[in-house]
């Protein structure tokens, strides 16, 4: 018996990929991020179950992820958007994946390789992250004609606050100066056939971002980028239902009856107000049940919540179940799911939806159901 399981419902992640399907209609191409261990939901089976639902790319971070997916029998066509060592650029032409790239020396070894790469540059807007800066595009195509076996296949970028605001004038800004680079680029006679800035929240507020190429990343999973970006849809009357897909459970270790005063857990932060009950759970920061969680989260158990009390463990949390009847050894504790959100999580810890299941231990086995 597993001491903490993550269910991923497929019907959920069906569900959303048709969502975002709907939304930008059928001739463009739609490409999933299941970097991070699909944001801690599983990297192969949510990238087979995006792929039966319609999905057309998928987006790694790393070549290792590029890997798992190939030896996982995947073949559909597989963008890689981290950094890539020069050492491992080998590994992106035998693996046939295209390839984001924005450093020169990055160029100047695909060049240096046997077999053909396809490479989406990363265009540097505003976000100050990832980027060729525009001024440099000239000297960048110039280095690409020099190498026949590397096809500028995209170009994007990235926005820098779209999920922070209701007001997008900044992201506006940043489809401004990529319009631009495009038309550098393709005065230097490259002809790229992918043109993607589109992120979930871009996806779903500006159809001007698709162009012909969206890159969908945590609403995939049912999950909204920020409650800014759920106003700003319900605002303009966009119309799309996001269904989440992740259920993080695990199962009480012990329960045991505790006097008034008792102090629970490492440096007695927490003392009983009165006789009660606690639950030892075998959960912990460990398994990415973080410690900021520390008298402040909530798990269900028997269809209720229960506070986390005293501070979370490398392997273990304490909950006071004294007011949740006939509670007994082994019974279910629900951590992330039904009445207790991803979102909520990342509130009271201080942190985002999207950390709170990518740090999910890759231990913990996912069950797709």
């Amino acid at each position: 018996m597993e001491l903490s399981t993550v269910e991923i419902s497929k019907s959920a992640l069906t569900h959303n990929i048709k969502s975002f399907r709907k939304l930008i209609g059928k001739d463009k191409i739609l490409a999933v991020a299941v970097k991070a261990n699909a944001y801690g939901h599983g990297l192969v089976g949510c990238a087979k179950a995006f792929l039966e639902a319609g999905a057309d790319y998928l987006c790694v971070n790393a070549v290792f992820e590029a890997e798992e997916l190939r030896k996982a029998g995947i073949k559909s066509p597989i963008l890689i958007i981290g950094y890539t060592p020069l050492s491992d650029l080998d590994k992106v032409a035998k693996l046939k994946c295209d390839l984001i790239v924005y450093n020169q020396e990055t160029i100047v070894y695909l060049g240096e390789i046997k077999g053909k790469v396809n490479v989406h540059l990363k265009i540097e807007t505003g976000n100050h992250r990832q980027g060729i800066a525009i001024e440099d595009l000239p000297s960048v195509s110039k280095l690409l004609n020099k190498h026949k076996n590397i096809k500028v296949a995209g170009v994007s970028t990235h926005f820098a606050n779209l999920e922070d605001r209701i007001n997008h004038q900044y992201a506006l800004y940043q489809l401004k100066q990529f319009k631009k680079a495009i038309h550098i680029i393709e005065a230097d006679k490259h002809a790229p056939h992918f043109l993607h800035t589109a992120s979930s929240a871009a996806t779903i507020l500006l159809p001007e971002a698709h162009f012909n190429f969206v890159r969908v990343g945590i609403g995939a999973y049912g999950l909204w980028p920020s409650e800014k970006t759920r106003l700003a849809a319900e605002r303009a009357n966009i119309n799309i239902e996001l269904k989440p897909a992740l259920t993080w459970k695990s199962i009480i270790a012990q329960v045991k009856d505790i006097k008034k005063d008792s102090l629970v857990g490492y440096g007695c932060t927490y003392q009983m107000p009165k006789n009660g009950k606690i639950a030892v759970v075998p959960v912990g920061y460990y398994d990415g049940y973080v410690r900021a969680l520390s008298s402040k989260g909530q798990v269900i158990i028997h269809g209720k919540r229960a506070p986390v009390i005293g501070r979370v463990c490398m392997n273990l949390l304490m909950v006071n179940v004294t007011d949740i009847p006939d509670v007994k050894l082994e019974d279910e504790v629900v951590l992330i799911g039904k009445g207790i959100t991803a979102e909520e999580l990342g509130e009271l810890s201080g942190t985002i939806n999207y950390e709170v299941t990518t740090r999910i231990g890759e231990r913990i086995p996912r069950i797709f159901k």
